[in-house]
């Protein structure tokens, strides 16, 4: 299997010779995005996704997409998935243990590297990177740094469907929950919004792209406002 890079061919190397890696699974596209970075780059043998839920909604925590979708999305994508479920609301300690023991399984299981769809965030990284370290994982970035409304055009361009699911009411009207990430969208949005929303204006659901092998039957339901945010519904179908 060969994979061109722009100067000539790569060759991968069998998975059994590849270090094992789970990708840090949102749900949306900066890490759907990040899945299709690193699986073109074949350095990594990416056996699972890592996805919290929030276990007192059923739902994946920040971005609210429901479980079930959560499931679907990942069987497309053809990855395992390993829940880290928290409470609502969760203390950071509760949290950072329940990863622990994540983690820890995933060590027992191979697993020496776990990539995530940061883009820019510097203290995000350095948490994450302060985590690891001591347990001795390696985090890996694929998107970091790269401009992020060149970025967003790129995933657009490359076929991603993706859908604002959650929406910063400081940032952003409440309008823009359910609607498409698209073209369009990038125009509509104020002076100072992120294009990928790296600043947290908004989440999004991944339902196609070049990552998934199908498109996951979903449609936007209702839109809610709670606790300064306003959420979009996805529901199967």
């Amino acid at each position: 299997m060969t994979i061109g890079n722009g100067i000539g061919p790569k060759v991968l190397r069998p998975e059994a010779f590849r270090p094992k890696a789970l990708i840090a699974w949102s749900s949306g596209k900066d890490s759907a995005w990040a899945l299709h970075v690193a699986r073109l780059a074949g350095e990594y043998d990416i056996v699972g996704a890592l996805t919290t839920v929030t276990d007192t909604f059923g739902r994946v925590s920040i971005h609210g997409v429901r479980e079930e979708l959560l499931m679907a999305q990942l069987k497309a994508a053809g990855l395992p998935v390993a829940i880290v479920r928290i409470p609502y609301p969760c203390p950071n300690e509760v949290y950072e243990e329940r990863m622990a023991m994540a983690m820890q399984e995933a060590i027992a299981a191979g697993v020496t590297h776990v990539i995530f769809g940061d883009l820019f965030l510097r203290d995000i990284r350095e948490y994450r990177e302060a985590k690891l370290k001591p347990i001795g994982v390696t985090p890996v970035f694929p998107l970091w740094d790269l401009p992020t409304d060149a970025l967003a055009k790129d995933m657009i361009s490359g076929c991603v469907e993706a859908y604002i699911v959650t929406v910063d009411l400081k940032r952003l009207p409440a309008s823009f929950a359910g609607r498409r990430f698209d073209r369009q969208l990038l125009r509509d949005l104020p002076n100072g919004v992120d294009p990928c929303g790296e600043n947290g204006e908004f989440h999004t659901f991944v339902a196609a792209g070049p990552m998934l092998k199908g498109r996951v039957a979903a449609t936007v339901g209702d839109r809610v406002e709670r606790d300064g945010y306003a959420y979009a519904d996805v529901v199967a179908g």
